[in-house]
């Protein structure tokens, strides 16, 4: 069923699946409690969708899509410069379209042109540049607001919309939790939309690694992966790259008898040779084949000489350190 295109975004229609809400540090009652029964849906699967758009330069040619549920929200891929994603939300009961992280102005505004859509938000997980590039031409064009984390305010360009740890905030007639998750940069913050099972990443989570530890250490990555890990199995997980090629690689190499990983390898690699996308991940496969969530296994411990007294933080820390020099 999969045809050839010269590039691609896919439009996946958002849902709740398999699972229950789970409780989750800082989470404010009123939040948890509105949102208790969200977990309670059953996969559907719907054709295949094929779109036209995107970036060469990711190598990325065609994509077959899963759906769920029926929902008004629809996440679409977006890749930009050489191996990111943006996302674009597009509300369809409202018409509400919000863009995740454009590092470049110019494949969003493409898509936003062929959809003949406005941008309302502009949604970035961290400062960085491959990440916030396109926020002031998509805001000059579009008039979109800037939403980020506080702590980060001042390096987030066009700023309007500063949000903290367990806070909620809507997305049409979507809530989001924001959620602080610093460690690659001490700003960062997840968006995690309940009702759909879904959580955009930036670079603390990736599929089958972390972000680099550049402005904060282990114990801080370490507490915002564990944060990411108490969302329900089912959540989507939506990161900012695709390098999950190359992470299979390094998570083989310490950990070679897990069965799922080895699997999971295999299916990524013949994703990537059809120039498929590995994102969007779930929170399920990464507790099973990703060794960044995986700090007390036994043979990542013996394969890396991490000694069994070692903390779970230190333990990441020298997973880190060798996926840097892999």
């Amino acid at each position: 069923m999969l045809s050839k295109v010269s590039s691609f975004m896919v439009s996946l229609p958002c849902s709740r699946v398999r699972g229950q809400a789970s409780m989750l540090p800082n989470i404010r009652k009123s939040w948890f409690g509105k949102h208790l029964l969200y977990g309670l849906g059953n996969i559907a699967l719907r054709p295949i969708k094929l779109l036209r758009g995107g970036s060469q330069l990711l190598g990325v040619s065609h994509f077959c899509s899963i759906s769920g549920l029926d929902s008004s929200l629809h996440i679409e891929l977006v890749p930009c410069l050489h191996d990111n994603y943006a996302y674009l939300l597009h509300d369809i009961d409202t018409g509400t379209v919000g863009v995740v992280d454009p590092s470049d102005a110019l494949p969003v505004i493409d898509a936003l042109t062929r959809r003949n859509q406005n941008l309302t938000y502009i949604l970035n997980t961290h400062h960085h540049y491959d990440h916030i590039g396109g926020n002031m031409e998509l805001k000059e064009r579009y008039g979109a607001k800037v939403i980020g984390c506080g702590k980060d305010k001042d390096n987030i360009p066009g700023i309007d919309i500063a949000l903290h740890d367990g806070d909620t905030w809507m997305f049409a007639g979507h809530q989001v939790l924001v959620m602080e998750t610093p460690g690659h940069t001490q700003g960062h913050i997840s968006f995690y939309f309940p009702g759909c099972g879904a959580i955009f990443t930036g670079d603390t989570l990736f599929s089958l690694s972390c972000g680099k530890v550049f402005e904060g250490n282990s114990d801080q990555m370490l507490a915002s992966l564990q944060k990411i890990m108490a969302l329900p199995d089912d959540t989507a997980i939506y990161c900012g790259h695709e390098y999950t090629l190359s992470n299979s690689k390094f998570a083989l190499s310490i950990e070679p008898r897990n069965k799922e990983l080895v699997e999971y390898a295999s299916q990524i690699a013949q994703l990537r040779y059809k120039n498929l996308p590995t994102i969007p991940t779930t929170l399920k496969m990464e507790k099973h084949c990703n060794p960044f969530l995986r700090t007390n296994s036994a043979e990542i411990r013996h394969s890396l000489g991490i000694p069994a007294a070692a903390s779970e933080a230190e333990a990441l820390g020298i997973i880190r350190l060798a996926k840097d020099n892999f």
